[in-house]
Parts: C-alpha cells; structure tokens; sequence
C-alpha cells in the first residue's frame, strides 16, 4: 500500500516518508478500512515534532489518528456485512503504530463509525480526536439541558464541534473568538451569542449575554490565560473542562477554585472511557448528518504532499480543517 511514515520525530520535511508498505490485515475485532480522506490535528503534529515531550512509542509511524473511507475486510467476529460500508475512524494511531496516512488502516470495529451517504468523507475525516475531545468536555459532567455553557476559541477544531453538540444538547451556548471579525462566524456555527477576546473586559461582556447569571460549564482551550476570567464567570460548583493550555505548568489559585467548590476537569483524547468515546461518536455523527457540524476546509492535498500538509495545519488554526486525499475521491 502506498502511505506516509517517520522513523524519527522532527519536522515534516525532514522525518516524512513516501512509499510502499505490505498491506495491513485485519486481527479478531477489527475492521480494515480503505482510506479516502485522511485528516490532520494538532496531536499528530505533537507525536512528529516531539511536543509534550511525546516520544515515538514504535520505531515507525504512520500518522493521523482520524480518517474515512469504506470497509473492505473485516476479522473474525465481526460481521461481514460491514464489507463496503462507508465509515469514519478514530483512534487509529492511539496505542498503534498505523495511522490513517496510508491506502489503508485497520482499527478495532468499534472505531469506525458508519457515515451517513449524504455526508462527505472531509467533513468527518478530521473528526475524532477533536470531536470527541469536545463531547466530552461538555458532557463529562452531566447532562447540559437548560444550562449556560461557555465555548472559548470557538471557530478552532474542537470549538466547533462543541458549540454544536453543546446546543443540540440543550444548552444556551456563549462563545468566545479572538477578534470582532469573527463573533458571526461563531454565530453561524451555532452559537447563541459570541464574544471576541481582543475588545477586553471579557468577564463582563460575557455576563452581559446571561443576564449577570453565571456561567455553568466552560470548555476551555487555553487553561492558563482564561483562569482568572473563568473564576469570575463561573457559578458556585461550576466546571471547568480543558483541553489545552499555553503555559505547561501554570499557577493555580488554590483556594479561590476551592471556595467556589469548581470542578477542572482537565482532558486527553487517548484515554476516554470507551462508553464516553461511543456516545460521542453517535452524538457527532448525527451533528454532520443534521448539518449541526461544519468545518471550513482551508487545504485539500494529495498524501505525496504530506509534508506540506503538515506546514499548513501548524499555522491553519480558525481558518479551517487541512486533509489529504489518499484515494480517488468517492
């Protein structure tokens, strides 16, 4: 099979290889998967370029752990008929060598989620590890029906598909963006109202859009920068739920977090509860098919121009989802 690997972290054009290598075959429980569109996230950019200090846990990598294409074998106990069913996948190089950056790849069956006809293989090809990430940032405390939920760096990857599943979850969303420009775009995507962070005192023009009621739950991308104004937002019991942070090991106010008895529920894709990575899977799914879920695709790319692709999704942010096309486009 044609596909992408590195044998040593480093930056793209330097680590990222072209060319053949055998054919995976699916084990008990897996389905292999002939790969269409494969997507690109930020955690695939870490595991290459060693961030986080991640170290390469196989002597080779194909990387992406999202992508989508059809089944087109499958191992035992798992039902043949899933043969040629249109599928997304997740988790493909989570605890794996084999990513979907390759003609094919294989996954445990319950890791590839059946794809509605109608929607396009780029829209759910990048899906999994944010999508998932913001399932469970506002559903890893309860249900959100009737609550406030704030949404910070809305338009990012995990952003928009937690304003989506947030508001289809019953929620009134708040979400924040980085300049005036962009608070209709959040709206588009499905925020109920929108806030930029560069027009300062964020605080209050966040309760402004509740009333002065206070901020149940906040799915947070930057940790650090945002902890002051989420202890000013946030009710009594509220929760905090991140993802991301700029500063690695930031101050924590111990006893203003502990007075006001919030949750910090901090996140890491790779090792969610299967039950939660299922429901959010379902949830997701029926996002992209409503129509709930968009993602603007800023690059379109052949897999020979991998590296490329990776230079574009480090400096890509709001402006849209980079994927490759690994097979004829179907």
């Amino acid at each position: 099979m044609r596909a992408a690997w590195y044998d040593r972290q480093g930056p793209a054009r330097e680590v990222l290889q072209i060319g053949e290598l055998p054919d995976p075959s699916p084990g008990e429980g897996e389905v292999r998967v002939r790969v269409a569109v494969s997507g690109i996230h930020v955690g695939d950019l870490g595991k290459r370029q060693g961030w986080w200090g991640s170290t390469m846990a196989f002597p080779r990598i194909v990387p992406h752990g999202d992508g989508a294409g059809t089944i087109d074998a499958v191992g035992a106990g798992v039902d043949p008929a899933r043969v040629g069913e249109r599928v997304w996948v997740y988790l493909a190089q989570s605890y794996r060598p084999f990513g979907t950056a390759a003609e094919y790849t294989v996954v445990p069956a319950r890791h590839a989620v059946t794809l509605p006809a109608d929607v396009p293989y780029e829209q759910a090809a990048g899906l999994g590890i944010p999508g998932i990430t913001a399932h469970r940032a506002i559903f890893g405390d309860g249900p959100v029906t009737g609550q406030r939920v704030l949404v910070t760096g809305a338009l990012g990857a995990v952003g928009r598909a937690a304003v989506a599943v947030a508001r289809r979850g019953g929620a009134t969303v708040i979400a924040t963006v980085r300049s005036p420009g962009q608070v209709g775009q959040a709206l588009a995507a499905g925020a109920h109202r929108a806030v930029d962070t560069a027009s300062g005192d964020l605080a209050t023009r966040i309760l402004e859009h509740t009333g002065g009621e206070p901020i149940d739950r906040v799915a947070e991308l930057a940790f650090d920068t945002n902890l002051a104004t989420n202890l000013e937002i946030l009710r009594y019991g509220g929760v905090i739920a991140t993802y991301a942070t700029g500063e690695a090991e930031p101050r924590i106010p111990y006893w203003p977090l502990g007075f006001k008895n919030i949750t910090v529920r901090f996140l890491s894709n790779d090792d969610f509860p299967e039950s939660a990575n299922e429901a959010a899977a379902s949830e997701l799914t029926a996002a992209l098919a409503a129509g709930d879920l968009r993602y603007p695709i800023a690059a379109r790319l052949p897999l020979a121009e991998i590296a490329q692709a990776h230079e574009l999704a480090e400096h890509s942010s709001a402006n849209g989802r980079v994927v490759l096309d690994v097979a004829d486009r179907r």
